[in-house]
């Protein structure tokens, strides 16, 4: 007799597991437990095979027929429905396998060892907001090129065109990741190469060497904070980039040697780098100690002090001075780079000193030392030419006190 809604209900359990008889092979299996499991029996191949739709009530009567009907009329297919069951229960795990938020995350631990902690935060917090809540969840082979310049395309309206190429970079990264372990077969970030709006790069004011000796006056007159004052004061000393400035660490610096390394991690090549400290620069570091000298950084944040000042706090101190739109911290980088080259210093050593790019990878291994008696020459030659600049200029542009070199 089939089963009714009642009969399910009240079915109550004994000491061994009893089973409920509806038709065509379901029934319903009452454990000593009190649980209610929908089972299917059924042949194939000639073996005699079980099939289980689920728990009662959650699963009613007449859901239990409908998946018994399902089953049935994949046996009249020829088709086993326990396999037909594991093969999709295989596809839904592959498909969450290789779902493009799960090769994000796989590709993002791998090269976080290569970056800064806060490249590697930037990175995922962009992914998680833009790339995730609207393709994340597809497979990764099955997502279109059209799809993505959809997604990127709303990231451009909102009028963040930087970021926009950024994501769909880091998008083609994950893609050709996904297709170097097997799980897509084409990076279809290429396809839309023009189709976002071209970003217009903004250069980094820098001070022609005329106006040095201006800025360098005004700077010894600042009177804002004295943190930020020596902060900029070193920053030109040592023409390094504002975010190795702002992480600075007194342990990084090696008085004996006279010498700032700062650590592979914290730079942007992922080199170590030898900073050469002036007799100038050394002094700036004595009259910053009383502020910072008990801290682990050189220039903490006032209300944090665990965390260094911010990117901004040298460029508003330059706007105080005057320089809103003409120059930046960043840009001060470039105008030490053109004096020296002007007062004949050797390119490859102002090059090696400003930590660019060392496209030999065998020389990388080794160049963080390259030059250095020439560059220690150099900084305490730059150190005394700004200490002139400060002075009122004297023979700064004409005279050109450095030697050919």
């Amino acid at each position: 007799m089939p089963l009714t809604d009642v009969l399910c209900r009240n079915a109550k359990p004994s000491e061994k597991a009893r089973k409920l008889s509806d038709e065509k092979g379901l029934y319903l299996e009452v454990m000593p437990t009190g649980g209610k499991y929908w089972r299917m029996k059924y042949r194939f191949a000639g073996k005699e095979k079980r099939l289980a739709f689920g728990v009662y009530p959650e699963v009613s009567l007449k859901e239990a027929r409908d998946r018994r009907d399902a089953a049935r009329k994949l046996l009249r297919d020829g088709v086993d429905p326990s396999e037909n069951k594991k093969e999709a229960k295989r596809q839904i795990l592959i498909k969450t396998e290789n779902s493009l938020e799960n090769v994000a995350r796989e590709w993002h631990e791998k090269q976080k060892p290569g970056w800064t902690e806060r490249h590697a935060s930037y990175t995922i917090k962009r992914l998680e907001a833009d790339l995730f809540p609207t393709l994340g969840h597809r497979t990764i082979n099955e997502i279109t090129a059209p799809e993505l310049l959809a997604v990127v395309s709303v990231i451009e309206k909102r009028g963040a065109v930087d970021i926009a190429h950024r994501v769909l970079q880091t998008t083609g990264q994950i893609f050709r990741y996904a297709i170097a372990i097997g799980k897509a077969e084409r990076d279809i970030s290429g396809d839309l190469r023009g189709a976002l709006t071209v970003v217009k790069r903004k250069h980094f004011s820098s001070l022609p060497e005329s106006e040095l000796p201006t800025f360098m006056q005004k700077l010894e007159d600042y009177d804002g904070d004295l943190q930020t004052k020596l902060a900029l004061k070193l920053l030109m000393l040592t023409f390094v980039r504002t975010t190795e400035l702002r992480g600075m660490r007194w342990l990084e610096i090696d008085y004996n040697k006279k010498e700032w390394r700062i650590p592979a991690e914290r730079m942007k090549m992922r080199e170590l780098h030898i900073v050469p400290l002036s007799k100038q620069a050394l002094e700036i570091l004595e009259e910053l100690k009383p502020i910072s000298g008990h801290l682990e950084l050189v220039f903490p944040n006032r209300s944090k002090p665990m965390q260094y000042i911010s990117e901004n706090t040298m460029l508003y101190a330059m706007y105080r001075m005057g320089y809103r739109s003409q120059a930046t911290p960043h840009g001060l980088r470039s105008t030490a780079s053109t004096i020296l080259n002007e007062n004949g210093f050797r390119s490859d050593v102002i090059e090696r000193q400003l930590a660019h790019a060392e496209r030999n990878k065998v020389r990388a291994s080794y160049n963080h030392a390259q030059y250095l008696p020439e560059r220690r020459d150099m900084m305490q030659w730059w150190a005394e030419y700004l200490d002139r600049a400060a002075q009122g200029g004297g023979n700064v542009i004409e005279g050109k006190f450095g030697s050919n070199r």
